[in-house]
């Protein structure tokens, strides 16, 4: 009588689970964390403990007037900064050295300079030529801290933009461009129809992060007398003397990163719909 083989089982069993081992990095990490967890844990006690609903209402319309200077600013200063930023892109690519050098230049020293010092060059700088900017009507709009900012603001982001959108462009295969030449379409087409379609997915999120970047530097313009959000929040802690004042423009400025973080995203879903079927 034959003894019958035994089958052997080709299926390879899976690796052994090793066990986590607390190094001194781990250990460090997880006692940061706890003492953060305690801070803010900490902090929402107090503000909870210490709030003040008579302070709160006093305030309130001139936080929400602020808050509405601020968005105003951030907004037409990313919306005019993107109109420009698309020439100036174009510019960067362009084959005449000339061009190439002038918008080089412009993304070098808007994106090199601290935000605060464009700021302070527009409002007290263009001050100098104060008879010059009347001659050509012009006074009458650098005179006011707010229009002075948001020209600031908007030279400030579209040399950010212009970058984002170049290197958005440079992205796009350059198969793209043969096919549409095969086509017979022009330049300005194919950027129209084609390459800029396909550049703003890849866009989208670092235009995103510029956008959050002006929100939170928009800070700055409290400086020069324009009451936004932080400016409000100054008057009122300097009448006041009461941190919850600040507290109240954090967890304001939190909320708007948080708005904009979501709306990012739903336009990045519905952008690449497509790639998901």
């Amino acid at each position: 009588m034959s003894v019958p083989q035994t089958v052997s089982d080709s299926r390879e069993l899976p690796p052994p689970v090793q066990k986590q081992t607390w190094t001194k990095a781990r250990i460090a990490g997880v006692a940061l964390l706890c003492l953060w967890g305690l801070a803010s844990l900490g902090i929402a006690l107090f503000l909870v403990s210490s709030w003040n609903p008579e302070l709160f209402q006093r305030y309130a319309p001139q936080y929400l007037s602020g808050l509405w200077i601020t968005v105003q600013l951030v907004a037409i200063s990313v919306v005019v900064g993107a109109a420009l930023a698309v020439p100036i892109a174009l510019g960067r690519r362009s084959d005449n050295r000339v061009v190439s050098a002038a918008a080089y230049g412009y993304v070098y020293f808007f994106r090199g300079t601290p935000l605060i010092a464009q700021v302070f060059l527009v409002y007290y700088g263009l001050g100098s030529f104060r008879p010059e900017l009347q001659a050509v009507g012009l006074w009458g709009f650098f005179r006011e801290a707010w229009y002075c900012a948001l020209f600031a603001f908007t030279l400030n982001t579209s040399a950010y933009q212009a970058e984002i959108l170049r290197g958005a462009i440079e992205n796009v295969g350059r198969g793209q461009w043969e096919a549409a030449s095969a086509l017979g379409l022009s330049r300005l087409q194919t950027l129209r129809k084609i390459i800029i379609p396909q550049a703003a997915t890849v866009a989208l999120r670092p235009l995103g992060n510029e956008v959050v970047l002006m929100l939170k530097g928009s800070a700055i313009v409290a400086i020069i007398t324009v009451y936004d959000l932080m400016g409000e929040t100054r008057r009122a802690y300097a009448r006041t003397f009461d941190f919850q004042t600040y507290v109240w423009a954090a967890l304001i400025y939190l909320g708007l990163v948080e708005i904009l973080r979501m709306a990012v995203d739903r336009i990045e879903r519905r952008l690449t719909r497509h790639l998901r079927r």
